[in-house]
């Protein structure tokens, strides 16, 4: 299965100022859509969303458009032993790691995305990782019950699992939470449901979300 991710669905309350504020901050155009849906949330989703980027002026570029568009800082950017990264979260709750292994620029800045990553906070991650394994997925890299990252080929969106607590402290923000993940996976699963809740569609609904 070579391209599981279509696309996003994103539950906010308002789609037209979600679709303002993420075409003015990231521009990604038709993978992530919108809906309008009360279901009721609190805390951390269990999931984050990543911008991988060529250069740290990128990610500079892409944090500050997204902040200068009404998100809110939950890391600033910074280097770290792997990189350079920061964490926002969007008006609608939704929140956005970008990131590049890179240390230093080679270009001008520009706000071009190279991959986008879902990731995925597990419950059990080797649970998680079967439910998706037998439905098709591969496996492209695995540390135990910490980490899966699929091999989703030419998809628009990568995919990955992660434990659910080290997700939220990776992103800077408490592990509780209840409620509604307020997120659905539109792709080649069709209509599933995983161990931690997460809903998956088919990719031709996503079109008419």
């Amino acid at each position: 299965m070579n391209s599981a991710i279509d696309s996003l669905t994103l539950d906010v309350p308002d789609t037209a100022a979600a679709q303002a504020f993420y075409d003015e901050a990231f521009g990604l155009g038709e993978r992530l859509r919108f809906r309008t849906a009360d279901a009721a949330s609190s805390g951390f989703r269990g999931y984050t969303l990543s911008l991988v980027v060529a250069q740290p002026a990128n990610v500079h570029a892409l944090v500050d458009a997204a902040v200068a568009a009404g998100a809110t800082t939950i890391k600033p950017v910074a280097k770290s032993l792997w990189g350079v990264g920061g964490t926002i979260q969007a008006p609608d709750g939704a929140i956005w790691k970008v990131a590049t292994t890179a240390k230093k620029d080679s270009s001008p800045a520009a706000r071009t995305v190279e991959e986008i990553v879902l990731l995925l906070g597990a419950s059990d991650v080797v649970a998680s990782k079967a439910f998706y394994v037998e439905r098709g997925l591969r496996v492209g890299k695995s540390f135990g019950r910490s980490y899966v990252q699929f091999d989703t080929g030419s998809a628009p969106i990568g995919l990955g699992l992660y434990r659910h607590a080290s997700l939220a402290k990776d992103a800077g923000v408490p592990a509780t939470g209840s409620g509604s993940h307020r997120l659905t996976v539109n792709g080649a699963l069709g209509e599933a449901v995983d161990p931690d809740g997460f809903i998956w569609a088919p990719a031709e609904v996503s079109a008419q979300a």
